[in-house]
């Protein structure tokens, strides 16, 4: 029971942290689109969030990050032969099966190693001038909106019993 509250814990954790990401950046995307955008605005937003949606959003969510945190989520709920469920995992859940402890070591530097990229990325979109800002928000929505589809996806197939086939423990 306490493993399949882990498992339950990381993957509604990690959709926690992104839907709080996406309802702090949407206000920033619905500044663009309220303000009086040039052509040469609306073309880089639409080839933006067309790109964000695809690169972020499919490749990096879909295809790597959400099966990966339901797979390693579900590790919690059945940890490897002989090994219990340990607590420390339960309770760090969403960090566990973000890879950023608990995984191998190219698993867990690749995550922190993704963890600064974003970090820095944050710092520097802040720094834009309106309307940009706003512009390079709106694709990060795009993208994180994909990606939380993409883990709930996951997370339902998983519960319906057909787990993603992803190496859990690779970054």
């Amino acid at each position: 029971m306490l493993g399949r509250l882990g498992a339950f814990w990381g993957v509604a954790g990690v959709a926690l942290l992104l839907a709080d990401a996406l309802v702090r950046l949407f206000v920033h995307a619905r500044d663009a689109f309220e303000s009086d955008l040039s052509p040469l605005q609306w073309a880089a937003l639409a080839v933006w969030v067309a790109l964000m949606t695809y690169v972020e959003g499919w490749r990096g969510f879909h295809l790597r990050f959400s099966p990966r945190v339901v797979a390693r989520a579900l590790t919690i709920a059945s940890p490897a032969q002989g090994r219990g469920v340990r607590l420390v995992d339960v309770v760090l859940a969403p960090v566990f099966c973000m890879s950023l402890y608990g995984a191998s070591r190219r698993g867990v530097r690749a995550a922190w190693i993704l963890l600064a990229f974003i970090v820095a990325f944050i710092l520097i979109v802040r720094t834009l001038p309106a309307p940009w800002r706003g512009i390079v928000d709106a694709g990060v929505v795009a993208g994180i909106g994909t990606g939380l589809c993409s883990l709930l996806y996951y997370a339902t197939r998983a519960v319906l019993g057909r787990p993603p086939v992803i190496d859990p423990d690779c970054g």
